[in-house]
């Protein structure tokens, strides 16, 4: 009996810690690569239309960003509308970005390169999730001023319960 009970409470609290409602990438160091700041919202629920918000750095040490790539999960459909997609600041200031959206990859070009010891929020409004799987992975990948490579610079993910 006591066996079951201990079973059931380290089944329990395992469960709890895994379930949680958002997990980004985050770095500590303030290095030379932008990168997920750890603020990454999903709602809680299963399915729906919601708005996913991305928190991004761009370091003191690192270039100015010029393009950020960020490729969708397969169960989440974007809206093809590129006013659903914002681009704003840590002052809530809008970034003056063009944004295009080619099947599951968003491409925001900034119209000028944002500048290092940046923070930045991207509003992904009107997205539909369907509840396939047990999570789904953002990676975000990012081009900085004198470099034509794509840098990867994190992912965020959610969890369905």
């Amino acid at each position: 009996m006591k066996r079951s009970l201990i079973y059931a409470v380290v089944l329990t609290l395992s469960s709890t810690a895994i379930i949680a409602p958002s997990y980004a990438s985050a770095r500590t160091d303030d290095g030379r690569v932008p990168h997920l700041d750890g603020n990454s919202q999903f709602p809680p629920t299963r399915w729906g239309i919601f708005r996913h918000t991305f928190r991004l750095h761009v370091p003191q040490n690192s270039k100015a960003v010029t393009q950020l790539l960020v490729k969708v999960p397969d169960n989440v459909t974007i809206s093809k509308n590129i006013q659903d997609i914002d681009v704003v600041d840590e002052k809530g200031q809008k970034i003056n970005t063009n944004v295009s959206v080619n099947g599951k990859t968003i491409l925001l070009a900034f119209a000028e390169p944002v500048a290092p010891n940046t923070k930045f929020d991207i509003d992904l409004n009107k997205i539909k999730r369907r509840n396939l799987g047990n999570g789904s992975v953002y990676s975000f990948s990012a081009r900085e001023v004198g470099i034509d490579a794509e840098i990867p610079i994190g992912v965020a993910w959610f969890r369905t319960y």
